[in-house]
């Protein structure tokens, strides 16, 4: 499986706001796990990194804007905006993944593992040898 947008419904109108729902099976394709986010990063650091063996993840930009650019075993290269939070984005495991943020972005993570640190491929060496 591919890295892909997946959309959540926007429920709500301007003049009160909006709430978005993902759920599993309707949104979700795995059981959640862990739920973690991240905020304050300066934007000209980028962030991931990495890749997991087993771990899959859905990615929402909650606020500000996200970029992923992402890579897979065969070498193919993808880059993902995530700028609104009725859009997520899937990652299977075995992509590599690089992330910047915008100012005051927050990122939003539903894993399907709890935090293991050796289902991470830190070294893109190891990664691309597989």
């Amino acid at each position: 499986m591919k890295p892909h947008f997946i959309s959540f419904n926007k429920i709500g109108d301007p003049s009160l706001g909006y709430i978005s729902v993902a759920e599993i099976s309707d949104t979700i394709p795995f059981e959640i796990k862990r739920v973690y986010w991240t905020y304050y990063t300066p934007q000209d650091v980028t962030r991931g990194g990495h890749a997991h063996y087993d771990l899959e993840q859905v990615i929402v930009a909650v606020s500000g804007t996200i970029t992923f650019t992402t890579e897979d075993l065969e070498g193919n290269k993808d880059e993902f905006i995530l700028d609104s939070p009725d859009k997520g984005l899937y990652l299977p495991k075995l992509i590599w993944r690089d992330i910047k943020f915008s100012h005051s972005a927050v990122l939003l993570c539903l894993a399907s593992e709890k935090y293991i640190a050796s289902d991470y491929i830190r070294e893109y060496k190891t990664f691309s040898a597989l």
